[in-house]
């Protein structure tokens, strides 16, 4: 059969055409690393979404090497944690769930994206292999402030990342001659052993300590100062653990004041007898 040399044209140019498409479409799908959405996520009771282990206080878990889970609490109308941190360089599957009403979930700039169905567990995985900054939107109508319900998805530098968190105690108030114990909380959320230094300033007295906290756990460190070195009044207190900071204040009094305390409340005690 003879064909026309411009039909052989327009056939080769569909047949680019059809390839073209194709290698579109897996591109978008399987290129960019990202996985489909699939029913594995498993479900949940909307009513214990904020009893449950991961949900409660949602949050970045590494699970492996380079291989990180998110979990994400959409609700009306914010998206908890906000913002999400993830490190660059790592696989990271997101778990997302509704307490309350369906929700979009979407990573603007990737194919992340997903309904968030009360009861049900939304789970999707995506590599980050550089740093950058990504949006995060609601896309399925949720109520009358929808529109304001976004969020921001941070990618780190590698070297950069790390899960650590700080909590710290202290009294509000003791009597001179007592010591005056800060006690400091460090929590190291990655799996590889965090060699750091806390510092405490209580006062003007400054004590430092070296720690190392082992992969998924904490440690703690309690700083001591005799409150007569400070003398009475209010000091300020302050925990630093790398670019971590707590702060707070005590106030120094003595057994006289405590005294005198006592008797006015036993004479306002005896003024509401007669």
């Amino acid at each position: 059969m003879n064909i026309h040399t411009y039909e052989k044209a327009w056939l080769i140019a569909a047949m680019l055409l059809i390839v073209g498409f194709i290698a579109t479409i897996t591109y978008g799908s399987i290129g960019l690393g990202i996985a489909m959405v699939d029913d594995e996520g498993g479900s949940i009771d909307p009513n214990e979404v904020f009893d449950h282990e991961e949900f409660s206080d949602p949050g970045v878990q590494q699970v492996g090497e380079d291989e990180y889970e998110v979990y994400v609490r959409a609700q009306t109308f914010t998206f908890v944690p906000d913002p999400i941190e993830v490190p660059a360089g790592s696989e990271v599957t997101f778990h997302v769930t509704s307490p309350d009403v369906i929700h979009g979930f979407s990573v603007v700039g990737t194919n992340v994206n997903t309904m968030v169905i009360p009861g049900e567990i939304s789970t999707m995985t995506v590599e980050f292999d550089e740093p950058g900054e990504y949006g995060l939107v609601c896309n399925e109508y949720c109520g009358p402030q929808h529109h304001e319900m976004s969020g921001q998805l941070i990618v780190t530098p590698e070297e950069d990342f790390d899960l650590t968190e700080l909590s710290a105690e202290a009294p509000d108030e003791v009597a001179t001659g007592e010591e005056i114990e800060v006690t400091a909380t460090v929590t190291n959320g990655q799996l590889e052993d965090l060699d750091t230094t806390v510092t405490a300033e209580i006062g003007d007295v400054t004590l430092e300590e070296d720690v190392t906290v082992a992969g998924d756990s904490s440690e703690e460190v309690t700083f001591a100062v005799d409150s007569s070195d400070l003398g009475e009044g209010e000091h300020d207190w302050t925990v630093t653990v790398d670019d971590y900071e707590e702060s707070g204040q005590v106030t120094v009094g003595t057994d006289e004041d405590d005294e005198n305390d006592e008797s006015d409340d036993t004479t306002d005690t005896e003024d509401d007898n007669e």
